[in-house]
This record gives structure tokens, C-alpha cells and sequence, in this order.
């Protein structure tokens, strides 16, 4: 398994360190425009692995992408990062560019490869690389669900005063703030409904939370978050890759699912071997159906703004 990781940056770094550590890839090729950065980056992460204890064998390429030949899947988190007060439609114009020439350039060298795309505005940008290449709608993937759903996951814990392994959530709907759909209502601890625990104030907090989740971090840190991205991403690539067939929450294009088409959103999606294997239309409340609705137009609204 050769996975390729484009921008060598926080989270491109997280994203192969995680993949690295898990021991499942072969290979890790690490891809930046910046000379040196991502040799640099795969030397100082190799430098790990004696202590680590993986074998994945990591290297770094300055924008040659003969090297991401052959690769089983590619991950694109390259783009300008948010900064405080910034939303991530706001990053289209200069993301759209780069993800264009990299996911061509990734499928010149790799045409059977899985793209997991990470670069915000993330629904948007996946719709892009589906707009823009030749590859089936089951090997495009936008990571944000995964993410999302982690996040909610902690908040859900923190409110619960429980292990995060005792909780378990999914959000779906649109990666941004507004858009975001966190399904409180089936969220449960060790399958017990969570509405058992909490007051519905505290519920409505825990939402609310987890939706701004990725600006509450911008603002701390100043920059994006890359821990926990890192972590979706090779999360995802680890279903992938071992061919697990487990279920994640992720963006994928839908033609006709839970009532909406022509666009990427977030969904439940088993992952394995052939990349998005199954979306699962879930059962919603109407006021969920509603939310997902509503995340829908938002996310057509940002793909309008594409130059196809």
C-alpha cells in the first residue's frame, strides 16, 4: 500500500506521522511546492521510527510527482490554512486552483488511486475534483465528516463526564459552521440515548459545540487544528487500505440519496478496499431531514462560486 500525501504542512505531517505509526502502508510519499520542506518533514519523521516501532517507509518530494507513482491513495490537504475570524468558503478562489492542478497531476501518475480530499471549503473542493476528473464518484472522498463526528464525540464525553470510548455520535451534513448536522438524537453512551443523561440545554450546547468546533481552535491557535485532521485522514485511509468496511461519516457525491443530487456533502459511507463501497441512507427525523436540507442549499450556494 503507497499512500500519497499532498502539502507537507501541520496536517499533511499529522496525516502521514499517524499513517506512519499504524504500521498498515508500505509507503508514504509527502508532496509541497516549498524546496525542502517535505524531505525535510519525511526525514525528520523517519528519524521516529526506531522509537515508534513502524517499518512504513517515508519519503519527501519538492513538486515532483513522478514520485507519487503508483499510489494506492492520495490525500490533498494542500491549500492556504484558516485564520482567526476566517470561514473556510472564504478560501475557495485560491484552494480551487491548487486542488485542480493537484488532483490532475495525482491521477497523471496514479489512475487507479483513491483521493481523500482535505483542502477547505471541503465539500466544495471534493465536488470539484469529481467535476474536474474522470474518476468514479466511489474514489473521491472528502474527509470533514470524520472529523466533525470526532469533535462531537469529545464534546459529547466532556458532557457526559465519561471515557470518549464509552460515546459514540456521527455528524453529517456540511463541514462548516452553519452547515454542520450533529445527530444529538442518536447519539448514545455504551447504547444507552444520551437524552438519559443530559438536559436538553446541555444537548443543545454539545451541538453548538461541535459546530464551531473548527473556528474555536483557529482562534487559540491562531491556524488551523492538525492533530485531529491528521487523525481522520489516516483513519480513513487505514479502512481503505486494510479494506475494513467500517462506516464513517464522509463527503461523498450523492445522486439521489436521502433526496439530494449534484452535489458532495456529508454522509454515512462504509469505506473499504473500492473506496466509498456503500452510502447509508440512515433513517431522519423530519427535523433532521430538514437540517441536511437546509446544510444542502448552503453548500450549492459555495459551489456556485467555482469557475468549472
Amino acid at each position: 500500500m503507497k499512500v500519497t500525501v499532498v502539502g507537507a504542512g501541520a496536517v499533511g505531517a499529522s496525516c502521514a506521522e499517524y499513517i506512519a505509526i499504524k504500521d498498515f502502508a508500505s509507503e508514504v510519499v509527502l508532496l509541497d511546492i516549498k524546496e525542502g520542506f517535505a524531505e525535510g518533514k519525511a526525514m525528520d519523521l523517519m528519524q521516529t521510527a526506531s522509537l515508534n516501532g513502524f517499518d512504513t517507509k517515508i519519503t519527501g518530494s519538492t513538486s515532483d510527482y513522478s514520485k507519487t507513482a503508483g499510489s494506492d491513495v492520495c490525500v490533498i490537504t494542500s491549500g492556504i490554512p484558516r485564520k482567526p475570524g476566517m470561514t473556510r468558503e472564504e478560501l475557495i478562489g485560491i484552494n480551487a486552483g491548487i486542488v485542480k492542478i493537484v488532483s490532475s497531476s495525482l491521477i497523471q501518475h496514479s489512475p487507479d488511486t483513491i483521493i481523500i480530499v482535505v483542502s477547505n471549503p471541503m465539500d466544495t473542493m471534493t465536488y470539484l475534483v469529481h467535476k474536474t476528473t474522470d474518476l468514479p464518484r466511489n474514489r473521491i472522498i472528502g474527509m470533514g465528516g470524520a472529523l466533525d463526528s470526532a469533535r462531537f464525540k469529545y464534546r459529547l464525553a466532556e458532557a457526559l463526564g465519561a471515557p470518549i470510548s464509552d460515546v459514540d455520535g456521527m455528524v453529517i451534513g456540511g463541514h462548516s459552521d452553519k452547515g454542520m448536522v450533529p445527530l444529538i438524537g442518536k447519539a448514545v453512551r455504551n447504547s444507552v440515548s444520551v437524552s438519559e443523561f443530559l438536559s436538553e440545554d446541555r444537548m443543545d450546547q454539545v451541538v453548538q459545540d461541535t459546530k464551531v468546533g473548527g473556528a474555536t481552535l483557529t482562534g487559540l491557535l491562531g491556524t488551523s487544528a492538525w492533530y485531529a485532521p491528521g487523525a481522520a485522514v489516516s483513519g480513513m485511509v487505514q479502512a481503505i487500505a486494510c479494506d475494513t468496511k467500517k462506516i464513517f461519516p464522509c463527503s461523498a457525491l450523492l445522486e439521489g440519496e436521502f433526496g439530494l443530487s449534484d452535489l458532495s456533502i456529508g454522509v454515512p459511507c462504509v469505506l473499504g478496499a473500492g473506496g466509498i463501497e456503500k452510502i447509508v441512507e440512515i433513517s431522519l427525523s423530519d427535523a433532521e431531514k430538514a437540517k441536511l436540507a437546509e446544510s444542502a442549499e448552503g453548500v450549492k450556494k459555495t459551489n456556485g462560486l467555482l469557475e468549472l
